[in-house]
């Protein structure tokens, strides 16, 4: 799309449905691509979107201190418009007279023209009144620290002296982090190879396969990316597979595998030999193991099913190993997923964690004696993490918690917490349980 206008457009119409509809924010943004041309107004697309959603909260209140009145709700893609305005006036390089000229003449892409003037006195305002502005009162902590109140809340009280930086990191860029094949050759060379092409990255202490960029490209531009060389996977996402341990030859469960990076990462460290069944409950997303797989070159038994009702898909052959990536609150990974802000309420906690219990009550009879289960979250609320492990280990005379021999992250009463943003990583918890083969 040529027109800056209409590229603004793009972006307000973007926002209104993941803001006010409740629409996916990756496939939200994967369909407004489709609707940019440029690839550089791609790039000012998603930053548009991703930065407005980051701080959303703070700038829906400046936004309200400039508007007086809000908006009628049928005008929500106007607020998205005008948000979107102040995002690129606060945050972007952007002239700001681009943004106010564009953001008028977007109006009428939107079918609001008579919303032209409205929208030049607010953008104008904004950058008149810049530093009053920005001075968010310290009082109203969704605005001055851009995440919704329960959360902030909850945070404050699972890590008081952690909460402040753990919001800090939820409103940063994250970085671009590889796991290279070890199958294909050592990071240290993949890492030649990227310096060769001016590509900067540095490795992970804590994880072996990593490497983690200085400055985000395409993939498209990492070396034999589409032969398998390497996958985007953070690194607190490639702390999982070894916590296993598993043997070569091992069946093993990967429960709610999709996309399969988990699954992937497990398979290249064993050279494939493995008997690996990628489960998911949804069928769609399992394309995606699908896809991760042939483009590495390894294979496993892909099977759309749910997790907590072993019944439709189980054998009955026990699993030596079982990953269990539960679904959660994501609140370790806000930074990658601004829209969570606006989506996750409070409520959808306790929903979660009664599915949370009942995935681990439902596949543990799968498990065989001796074998071990690793719950892993990307989740830094105890309640989702240590809470559910507690309820769990209590009483079953058959579970034992096994220690973690790492150096990573903290330790919790049942796993290992690492918060968002502990060495530019995720926030994710692991716990490892093994059924005892004595009981």
């Amino acid at each position: 799309m040529a027109a800056t206008a209409g590229l603004r457009a793009v972006i307000a119409g973007c926002l209104e449905a993941i803001v006010h509809q409740g629409a996916s924010l990756d496939r939200e943004l994967e369909a407004a691509r489709l609707r940019v041309a440029v690839v550089r107004d791609q790039g000012f697309l998603q930053e548009c979107v991703y930065g407005t959603l980051r701080f959303v909260f703070g700038l829906r209140f400046q936004l309200q201190t400039l508007l007086g009145r809000p908006l009628r709700k049928r005008d929500a893609v106007l607020e998205c418009l005008l948000l979107s305005g102040l995002y690129q006036l606060r945050h972007m390089s952007v002239p700001p007279h681009a943004v106010v000229d564009q953001s008028v003449a977007a109006c009428k892409e939107l079918d609001r023209a008579w919303a032209t003037g409205l929208v030049n006195g607010v953008l104008r305002n904004a950058e008149r009144q810049a530093p009053a502005l920005g001075a968010i009162p310290a009082t109203l902590l969704e605005a001055s620290w851009n995440h919704p109140l329960w959360f902030i809340e909850r945070l404050r009280a699972a890590w008081p002296a952690d909460w402040a930086a753990v919001l800090a990191a939820g409103n940063a860029h994250p970085p671009l982090a590889l796991r290279v094949n070890l199958m294909r050759g050592s990071a240290a060379d993949y890492a030649a190879r990227l310096q060769a092409l001016g590509i900067t990255a540095q490795p992970v202490a804590a994880a072996p396969a990593c490497l983690v960029l200085e400055k985000p490209v395409r993939v498209a531009e990492l070396p034999d990316f589409d032969a398998g060389a390497v996958s985007v996977q953070d690194a607190a996402a490639q702390l999982a597979a070894p916590l296993l341990d598993v043997q070569p030859g091992a069946r093993v469960l990967d429960a709610c595998a999709a996309p399969g990076g988990k699954s992937m990462h497990l398979l290249e460290l064993l050279a494939g030999n493995c008997d690996l069944q990628a489960l998911d409950i949804s069928a769609e997303r399992l394309k995606a193991v699908a896809a991760s797989g042939q483009r590495l070159g390894l294979a496993c038994r892909i099977t759309p099913g749910d997790a907590a009702e072993p019944a439709s898909w189980w054998d009955g052959v026990p699993f030596e190993r079982i990953l269990l990536d539960a679904p959660c609150s994501g609140s370790g990974v806000i930074r990658r997923h601004p829209d969570i802000k606006i989506h996750r309420q409070t409520a959808d906690l306790t929903q979660l964690q009664s599915t949370q219990h009942k995935l681990l009550e439902r596949l543990w009879p799968t498990l065989q004696p001796g074998g071990k289960l690793l719950y892993v979250t990307c989740s830094v609320l105890p309640s989702e993490n240590d809470d559910i492990l507690l309820a769990f280990h209590a009483g079953r005379e058959d579970c034992r918690v096994l220690p973690l021999a790492v150096t990573w992250g903290r330790a919790t009463g049942y796993g290992r917490q690492i918060l968002s943003g502990e060495n530019d990583m995720d926030g994710f918890y692991f716990g490892l349980l093994q059924k005892r083969p004595d009981v």
